[in-house]
């Protein structure tokens, strides 16, 4: 009886949240057509610049094996970032789960083993490496929700924390010896497609579907809208942002597999760079930092722009220290942006009621 009690109110909630006039913004996003314009015209200046190079065949294929890790780590940065919050941590946990789903097979595959038994092994290295991701993600999320840290602290703390259980584990050192099967997932391709890109494509595609066509998804941005609200529309806010933290660490241990398996093997200090990679996506995206607004699509147009940047810039030979200054400048310059013109739309939007 107190089930259906619980599921009624759950879906008359649910009712309210669909009438609230805060989520109209979330349908209309001028953002999305500015980024794509965007992502066209450094492609066609990459093209310009280089039209022996970049546009390739080739070349349009190492990059599609290239940016589907940062790519869904963005997504997991976009969940944390739209409570309000952020996931600092995201690297330190895919390093972490990634070490832990290496370390299971290297112990568990002898040489000589069958086809069968390799498999098994990879199948429970995922599964650890999933799991060791959702525990971490619970972690933040409970430091955040019940404790009441800070985010970026948090996050920023367990960080280091994850990265230093990794160390100890690893001594420093690379894990190596992966078998070839699990080395697929990271270099192979089905048909033309690379396998990182249809993994991407998936998270992209369930996330999109969450966010927008299910309950979770709308009581997500109304969290992140706003908070007192949300409660009072009989939204459990400790547990949204608890569930939220989890499916970021998940996200974040995916694509640690994603990593190891281009690599052909796991280390604490991986992808140092995707951090920042992955936040300067999600502003690019058009999420607001302040929580309550963010799409998927957004990410993939990002994601597309940075890896169609980065690509060139290797190409003209830029160095790796002009191309962090490129990542900071533009990180800056777009969130400016967003402001200027989040602050302009409010301010017409307060003369049109008046």
């Amino acid at each position: 009886m107190s089930v259906q009690i619980n599921k009624q109110r759950e879906i008359k909630s649910f009712e309210r949240l669909k009438d609230l006039k805060a989520f109209h913004f979330i349908i209309e996003d001028s953002n999305l057509t500015r980024l794509f314009l965007i992502m066209i015209f450094i492609f066609v200046l990459m093209t310009a610049m280089k039209p022996e190079l970049f546009p390739t065949i080739d070349n349009l294929s190492s990059m599609a094996f290239q940016f589907p890790e940062f790519g869904i780590l963005a997504i997991a940065m976009m969940i944390a970032m739209l409570t309000g919050g952020i996931d600092l941590s995201i690297i330190g946990i895919a390093n972490l789960s990634g070490i832990l789903a290496a370390l299971t097979m290297v112990k568990l595959i002898p040489e000589g083993s069958s086809f069968n038994h390799v498999m098994l092994v990879i199948l429970l290295a995922m599964a650890v490496s999933a799991l060791t991701g959702i525990l971490c993600g619970l972690f933040n999320g409970f430091a955040v929700a019940r404790i009441g840290i800070p985010p970026i602290l948090t996050t920023l703390g367990t960080m280091q924390l994850f990265t230093g259980i990794a160390i100890v584990i690893t001594k420093g050192t690379a894990v190596y010896g992966l078998p070839a099967q699990f080395s697929y997932i990271g270099n192979g391709t089905l048909w033309i497609l690379p396998i990182p890109l249809m993994i991407f494509i998936v998270f992209a595609a369930i996330f999109t579907v969450i966010l927008h066509k299910t309950s979770f998804g709308l009581k997500l941005y109304m969290m992140g809208t706003n908070p007192t609200a949300s409660r009072f529309s009989g939204i459990n806010n400790a547990v949204m942002l608890m569930k939220t933290y989890m499916m970021s660490g998940l996200l974040a241990a995916f694509s640690g597999l994603i990593i190891i398996a281009r690599t052909n093997s796991a280390k604490a200090d991986y992808g140092t760079s995707y951090t920042l990679q992955a936040l300067l996506v999600a502003v690019m995206a058009g999420v607001n930092p302040n929580g309550g607004f963010g799409k998927v699509t957004g990410i993939v147009f990002a994601v597309l722009t940075l890896q169609f940047l980065s690509s060139g810039f290797n190409m003209l030979h830029f160095s790796n220290f002009f191309k962090d200054f490129v990542w900071g400048a533009v990180l800056l310059i777009v969130m400016v942006t967003n402001y200027i013109i989040n602050h302009s739309k409010k301010k017409v939007s307060k003369n049109t009621n008046k």
